[in-house]
């Protein structure tokens, strides 16, 4: 590598690719991205039935754990992260939702000009190829592709059914003018392979492109600071300790969990945090790590007879290897599902503006993260509360980065996400119950004999974990715990920004890859202005 590029950006995960591809547009500009994981580009990332074999892993994978959670009965909770060239999108559901209009007006009212729907939507419209919808709310010919799934599976009719059958209402486009209903995910795939941020943005331009220099295996260690101007990194790369200058800017997109520790750990955060851990003090910022949030998720699991659902029985298997077979010769079918195929954004009262619950349909019987396995066929619905009030942090539990930060979302530490995640259980319970649901299901094994509230609460709080959407630790604002302006330029230091899902003020609607992306597209506009 040379010692010194225009940009360096720390993390290749969904923001820190899309911000490469991008600012690697200019051939009179050097970038260099630099990733702590290996290689976006196998079967098992492109594959997306597996899936299965990353989340509930450490492949690709860092697979962090919260402290433990006394909402949770004590529990640690699970938080997977990529660890790959793609970063969370080489790992997960590949979900393709933006969240409501409102989430983004909101980060508006909040002082982050330019953050409006209005100001946002040309950004999602700029990064989308969208297969499936031709109008003014998709973009097409962007690099990310999305369209439906390709699993032809007929229990995704069963599920639409099951809703129409119970009185919700249907949304054949999540990311339309109308989120509430139930309905399709749309997913970040192309002809029934995964397209990560590293496969839309990066991948195509890697032989074409002298001025971007790709680094995997490159685990950053502190930010290097002349005064208050970030002039480059260590980092760590087979077995030795290296350094890379930022002629330009240095940019974060670490993710929520490790912007925020390389900060801290570069001397960036709450003083007397730092002193502690006997960490010198290069800028007082104590948002730093703060405002954590994240979406709390409950999964109801039942038994079912059909081998369309994802089991462990000798028809499934007879099954599975005629879908291996034909995902080989047409990339359709099982193999190209994300198991996440159905989805829903409803409302626990009607006089809300917009939906406080999300639904995530699975056809296979999930528990644990897909960390422990069952016999037989089933199918599993999750629903979590899209804003919570219960606010967590990121902090050092010493100053060496090869420890996990430490991580405390606070889950149910606010009174009204428990009793809210009550009427969300109900609401989803309903549904699974309809007959259209109904008669394929053998057992209720989760939940069959509760009666009451508080028996619901006991289970939520036994069972309940994240849906991996945690998010605000680097937050955007202009009050005194922001740690990025509205350009995402960190509050008093040059020549610094943060880039991913850190900057969020607060939570939005739905998944956040999408949103991800969305932050990169604009934060590459914003800096060619600038130049």
């Amino acid at each position: 590598m040379q010692q010194a590029y225009d940009y360096v950006i720390v993390g290749g995960g969904s923001s820190g690719c899309v911000l490469a591809g991008r600012l690697s547009e200019d051939p009179n500009v050097s970038v260099a991205l630099l990733e702590a994981g290996g290689s976006g580009d196998n079967w098992v990332v492109n594959t997306p039935a597996a899936i299965v074999l990353m989340i509930p892993r450490k492949l690709n994978n860092w697979a962090f754990e919260t402290v433990p959670q006394p909402g949770l009965d004590g529990r640690k909770g699970y938080q997977p992260r990529g660890k790959a060239l793609g970063g969370s999108s080489a790992i997960n559901g590949m979900v393709y939702i933006r969240g409501h209009h409102s989430d983004y007006d909101h980060w508006a009212a909040l002082g982050n000009h330019g953050w409006s729907f209005k100001d946002v939507l040309p950004y999602f419209k700029k990064a989308e190829n969208n297969h499936e919808f031709m109008d003014e709310w998709h973009g097409q010919g962007g690099p990310l592709h999305v369209s439906k799934l390709r699993t032809d599976n007929p229990f995704q009719q069963h599920y639409l059914r099951a809703a129409e059958q119970v009185g919700y209402p249907v949304s054949p486009d999540f990311n339309g003018a109308q989120q509430e209903g139930v309905g399709f995910y749309q997913v970040t795939q192309h002809n029934g392979e995964r397209c990560s941020s590293f496969h839309a943005y990066v991948l195509p331009h890697l032989d074409t492109r002298p001025n971007l220099t790709v680094e995997s295996g490159a685990f950053t260690q502190r930010i290097l600071f002349e005064g208050k101007r970030a002039v480059g990194i260590e980092y760590k790369q087979d077995g030795q300790l290296r350094t890379i200058r930022a002629r330009r800017e240095l940019i974060l997109c670490a993710g929520v969990f490790q912007s925020p520790q390389l900060l801290m750990l570069s001397g960036v955060g709450d003083a007397a945090e730092l002193q502690k851990l006997g960490i010198p003090l290069i800028h007082h910022l104590p948002g730093v790590g703060k405002n954590l949030q994240d979406h709390l998720d409950f999964t109801l699991s039942y038994k079912a007879k059909d081998i369309n659902l994802l089991g462990l029985s000798v028809k499934g298997g007879v099954h599975l290897v005629k879908e291996i077979m034909r995902y080989r010769r047409e990339r359709r079918g099982m193999i190209s599902s994300n198991f996440i195929e159905g989805g829903g954004f409803l409302k626990t009262r009607p006089e809300l503006a917009a939906a406080d619950i999300q639904l995530h349909f699975v056809i296979g019987r999930v528990e644990d993260h897909a960390r422990t396995l069952h016999v037989g066929h089933g199918m599993s619905c999750h629903v979590c509360l899209l804003r919570p009030k219960s606010i967590g942090t990121v902090s050092l539990r010493d100053a060496n980065a090869q420890t996990p930060p430490v991580i405390d979302p606070k889950f149910f530490e606010h009174p009204e996400d428990l009793e809210n995640m009550v009427n969300a259980y109900k609401m989803t319970e309903r549904l699974m119950m309809a007959p259209a649901l109904a008669q394929f299901m053998t057992d209720d094994p989760v939940a069959a004999q509760l009666k009451s509230d508080d028996e619901i609460r006991a289970i939520l709080r036994a069972r309940a974990d994240t849906v991996y959407h945690a998010v605000g630790t680097c937050k955007m604002g202009i009050d005194e715990m922001a740690v990025v302006d509205s350009g995402l330029k960190v509050h008093g230091l040059l020549g610094l920004r943060v880039v991913d899902a850190s900057i969020m003020p607060t939570i939005i609607g739905g998944n956040t890859n999408a949103t991800s992306i969305m932050i990169a597209e604009k934060a590459a506009d914003m800096m060619r202005l600038e130049q």
